[in-house]
């Protein structure tokens, strides 16, 4: 176990490598540049723009830029900057004197790192998996034990509509009942303090989870209900619950997890249209405004982050099976 899990995170370095040079290709062929409204239009005169890609590198050949950034390199006052090896993602372009960690990661005076914009969208992200699991896993299994019933048919049209449907489309609907009909949230809240008004953005966030978990659990859990250890622990008399929790959904769960892992950082990072359409203080609202506004650290470092995430999502999906099916070994 140790050495699978040390070689996992080991796998994490070339990960890594690979994520940043593909975005940092794709941000420096892109038009304009983090002084530009668009490409055609000039927000600095070119004296200050050229003072500014000094100051900050830009001036470059691409490749020296990208070491500078994994590994660093001296200032034009002749002290050395450690780049991404050393744990720093860089200055933002459009906000002065501000790394990119401090402001994903530093709260405001007197607060803890939950209320940071990374801690905004870790606690957006783990309620929408919260509520995508609770009710998406109950729903399918409820959907397969009463196949072709109402119930069934109801529950398959939420999680169509939720496969199908953008959630950005969902948020819209969402919003035009309950904030602009029935009034009982409000669209942009005065403050984030209040739990009530996370429940219409963790939903809406969430919903697209629940619905492929509930057609996952019910397509497993119909696959798992036909094999013959199903059959035999019937035969044997076993109550009908203890079937169907101990040996049905125990290993129904295994295909369930293996789209959750992956799913929580996503939603955990990648709130990005939901976090702008609600005025959300988390890390996607940065991240579309970094893109605007072609801020490449900022992009490079919620990039990197999201990688990073999505790999340790998939790490804790392989242990996560040993727990549900002990036939499963992890290779030491």
């Amino acid at each position: 176990m140790t050495s699978y899990l040390l070689r996992r995170i080991l796998w994490l370095i070339p990960v890594t490598l690979v994520v940043a040079g593909l975005t940092f290709v794709l941000m420096h062929n892109a038009p304009g540049g983090p002084w530009d409204r668009d490409p055609s239009a000039k927000q600095v005169d070119p004296a200050t723009q050229k003072k500014l890609e000094e100051y900050y590198g830009l001036n470059k050949p691409l490749w020296r830029q990208f070491m500078a950034y994994i590994i660093g390199d001296v200032n034009p006052k002749g002290k050395f900057i450690c780049g991404l090896v050393c744990g720093n993602l860089g200055p933002s372009y459009r906000i002065r004197g501000v790394s990119i960690q401090d402001y994903l990661f530093k709260p405001p005076k007197g607060k803890n790192f939950f209320y940071s914009r990374f801690g905004y969208s870790m606690r957006l992200g783990f309620l929408a998996i919260v509520f995508a699991v609770a009710v998406g896993i109950p729903l399918g299994v409820v959907s397969a034990l009463k196949q072709n019933t109402l119930i069934d048919y109801i529950s398959l049209f939420i999680a169509t509509i939720g496969v199908s449907v953008p959630n950005f489309v969902i948020a819209i609907f969402l919003i035009i009942i309950f904030a602009t009909g029935l009034r009982w949230v409000s669209i942009v809240p005065k403050s984030w303090e209040d739990i009530s008004a996370w429940l219409l953005p963790a939903a809406v966030l969430g919903f697209g989870t629940l619905a492929r978990t509930t057609r996952l659990t019910r397509a497993s859990m119909l696959e798992v209900s036909r094999m013959d250890y199903i059959r035999t622990a019937r035969g044997k008399g076993l109550a009908e619950r203890v079937v169907i929790l101990r040996h049905m959904l125990k290993n129904s769960l295994i295909p369930v997890v293996t789209f959750l892992g992956p799913a929580l950082a996503f939603l955990v990072t990648g709130a990005f249209i939901i976090e702008s359409m609600f005025g959300f203080p988390g890390m996607g609202r940065a991240y579309v405004t970094a893109i605007q506004q072609r801020d490449y650290s900022m992009i490079m470092g919620t990039t990197l982050l999201l990688a990073i995430l999505v790999a340790i999502g998939n790490l804790s999906v392989d242990l996560v099976y040993v727990m549900l099916d002990p036939r499963i070994r992890l290779e030491e």
